[in-house]
């Protein structure tokens, strides 16, 4: 019986453990700011499919949840937090429909059959990164005000490296999949 209840301790700090890494993963490639046409990326979008095709989907909802959680309390672990502020002010500006936008994404990413061709995870990723965009084009919109260019500020200048970061976690899927059996 001790075996059994150590073992169920076990599994939970084992989540728990991976949960805060993925979390500090996904803070870490919200600060990294890489040159790119037109604007600046970070790597926070692959950061989130990332997670969905490793973790699973359960377990990367709980890793984006803790995130989000972190960042409405008052840490700094938004993409521009916090030099443009922190905690709930911070997120039910702007980005927040972006950042309700990874829930969904990593939902995805991890319950979307990606054990087929190329092409076919290339379409489902797109389809689940489009979420984001999704959700944040609404916000934004509602927040800014639909008669503002609300696609030309909230998506279009992020295509590229949305393109980009796609084709790359699709080139990685495969081997990601294999990985997935030993976390």
């Amino acid at each position: 019986m001790e075996s059994v209840k150590t073992l169920y301790n076990h599994k939970y700090l084992r989540i728990i453990t991976i949960t805060v890494i993925g979390s500090l993963l996904l803070t870490l490639s919200a600060k990294i700011k890489i040159p790119f046409y037109p604007v600046p990326m970070t790597m926070q979008t692959f950061v989130v499919v990332l997670l969905g095709i490793t973790l699973g989907y359960r377990l990367a909802l709980a890793t984006v949840g803790l995130y989000l959680i972190e960042g409405i309390l008052g840490l700094p672990v938004f993409s521009n937090s916090p030099e443009k502020g922190v905690g709930f002010v911070y997120f039910i500006g702007p980005t927040m429909g972006y950042l309700i936008g990874f829930l969904f994404t990593t939902f995805l990413s991890g319950y979307l059959n990606l054990k087929t061709n190329f092409f076919m995870i290339f379409i489902k990723l797109t389809f689940a990164v489009s979420f984001i965009y999704l959700f944040g084009l609404i916000w934004l919109g509602t927040l800014i005000g639909w008669d503002k260019p609300v696609l030309e500020l909230g998506a279009l200048p992020f295509l590229y490296a949305e393109l980009f970061k796609v084709l790359l976690i699709t080139l990685l899927t495969k081997k990601i999949l294999k990985l997935r059996k030993f976390i």
